[in-house]
């Protein structure tokens, strides 16, 4: 059999490239049908003009030939390849299953030839990723849920987040063996939030995302609102309550129904028949709950729209009027002490124009002590009456350097108290 000039001399280049060639150096590809791959020489190096023949292979059958500036593509690989003659990389097109194989490379240059082997494996794409929970109506601490996701292709690894952090189990929240299923029993108002789930193999992967809704409540019912106002003023009042869903609001007056039914209850001028009980009612349409507040009100007296003293004039005047009570108590104690005080008034006799000598024992002064008649002319008998006599009482007023004369004997006055000895005053005492 002849062979043509060409071919003779690339299966030439081939023999000598098997027995003198250089190993080229490829990481393993992962492809995904329907999607493109490139199978590159990581160490060829950069010789482009030196490039004489390249060929690639699919495990005995050839893809295509690069030689002297030809290139040749097998019949079944035209349209789907192409290459590049400088780095020699070779890009597959709309990969198939039966892609998965080994591939090989051959580079002749002039100094050197090159060889060079990898694999791929082609994966089905992942597609069509949903995420479903059957249960529509979720209620905190009652209902129970349970989310699937599914998907078409080579799944090799499902992977769940919640709210874009990776989703834990615990001992409320249980993965299925197969990771494809979560359930939540009893749902928590934690559990809400946006779920996703990843389906994954080496070439592709698909996310679904789900919302889940927890509903609970209502409570922490609070009315918000003055409990006294004055006549005229406008009042309102404001309840709130936390509930998913929100909740509606009902109110009800001295235990009749108002009919209003926001959260807000408003009087526009106020009188003293709104005094009284306000209760309002908030409901949960999803979980069947209602939770209730009460709030009192009282309607004073004695103001009126634009008028009436302000809280602070109020106050000042209780204080003006303190003060002025304690006032008066102070002058009445006054008064009433400087009343009940006797006077007594000593006069002390001794040289004025020097410092008397001290002796270490007093002087006495006697006082004439005369009891005052009645009002009705008459005079206070003390004691005896029929005894009538004079005592004296010695005070002690000085320090004189003479001798202490002794009191006048009882019974006796003197009829000159001058010459008593000086310094010494005595008070004359009737009985």
């Amino acid at each position: 059999m002849m062979f043509p000039h060409g071919l003779y001399w690339t299966l030439l280049m081939l023999y000598i490239g098997q027995c003198f060639s250089k190993d080229l150096q490829f990481q393993e590809f992962n492809g995904a049908t329907g999607k493109n791959v490139v199978f590159a020489p990581e160490d060829l190096p950069y010789i482009p003009s030196q490039i004489i023949f390249i060929t690639w292979a699919f495990g005995v059958d050839n893809i295509l030939t690069f030689n002297n500036g030809e290139n040749k593509v097998s019949q079944d690989y035209e349209g789907r390849v192409n290459l590049n003659t400088t780095t020699a990389a070779l890009e597959l097109k709309n990969l198939r299953l039966n892609d998965s194989g080994s591939y090989k490379l051959t580079v002749i240059t002039t100094p050197q030839t090159y060889t060079g082997q990898t694999s791929l494996k082609v994966y089905e794409t992942v597609s069509d990723t949903t995420l479903t929970s059957l249960q529509k109506s979720l209620i905190e601490n009652v209902s129970s849920a349970n989310i699937t996701c599914e998907g078409s292709g080579d799944i090799t690894s499902v992977e769940w987040m919640k709210d874009n952090n990776p989703l834990t189990p615990s001992n409320r929240i249980i993965f299925s063996s197969d990771n494809r299923s979560v359930l939540f029993s009893p749902v928590n108002r934690s559990d809400s939030g946006e779920y996703q789930c990843t389906l994954r193999n080496p070439a592709s992967s698909e996310t679904a995302n789900l919302r889940l809704i927890i509903n609970y409540g209502p409570e922490n019912v609070f009315i918000n609102g003055l409990n006294e106002v004055d006549l005229g003023r406008l009042v309102s009042l404001s309840c709130s309550a936390t509930s998913v869903p929100s909740a509606s609001f009902t109110w009800r007056f001295n235990g009749s129904d108002t009919g209003v039914t926001t959260n807000t209850f408003t009087i526009d001028k106020s009188d003293i028949t709104h005094s009284g009980d306000y209760i309002c009612t908030a409901y949960n349409d999803v979980t069947e709950k209602n939770v209730s507040q009460r709030h009192l009100l009282v309607v004073k007296e004695g103001g009126v729209a634009g008028g009436g003293l302000s809280t602070g004039a109020i106050v000042g005047i209780v204080i003006g009027v303190l003060v002025a009570v304690a006032g008066i108590c102070g002058l009445i104690f006054y008064f009433v002490k400087t009343n009940k005080m006797t006077k007594v008034r000593l006069s002390v006799k001794g040289p004025a124009n020097k410092a008397p000598h001290r002796n270490p024992e007093a002087e006495f002064n006697y006082v004439d002590i005369s009891h005052a008649p009645k009002a009705d002319g008459g005079g206070v008998n003390l004691g005896n009456t029929n005894e009538s006599r004079t005592e004296y009482a010695q005070i002690t007023h000085g320090i004189s350097g003479k001798p202490r004369a002794p009191p006048p004997p009882y019974g006796s006055q003197p009829s000159n108290p001058s010459s008593l000895p000086e310094g010494i005053t005595y008070a004359q005492m009737r009985k």
